[in-house]
């Protein structure tokens, strides 16, 4: 390895040690990952939950789980979950662009407010 790399290591290893100063960019980051994180949470287990409800309706349908859990007639509860589960993935996208449209219109005049200032700066 010659100098140049080795002091470019050096470099970026001590950049991450040393105080940063909080910029307008770094504001304006902050306050984009404010309006998407709890869409994107709501979306993440929203939609975990349906598939593991789909799962388990198919797994009462195609399998003996019904039987061992003592259920009888698992066929008709096995498609009743599947339908919630699969009706619960189909309106997970359309809550979440919900919930990120109106995170947006709360967060955009504050948003356009900084850009501007970092773009005609």
């Amino acid at each position: 390895m010659n100098k140049k790399d080795q002091q470019f290591i050096a470099q970026r290893i001590r950049a991450q040690y040393m105080e940063k100063e909080h910029s307008e960019l770094d504001a304006l980051r902050e306050l984009d990952a404010e309006v998407k994180r709890p869409a994107n949470v709501f979306g993440y287990t929203f939609g975990s939950a349906g598939a593991i409800v789909m799962g388990t309706g198919m797994s009462l349908i195609m399998t003996e789980l019904g039987t061992i859990l003592g259920i009888g007639g698992a066929l008709p509860l096995g498609i009743v979950t599947g339908v919630i589960g699969m009706a619960m993935a189909l309106l997970n996208y359309p809550i979440y662009k919900h919930i990120l449209n109106s995170r947006r219109d709360k967060y955009s005049e504050q948003i356009i407010e900084i850009s501007e200032k970092i773009i005609n700066d």
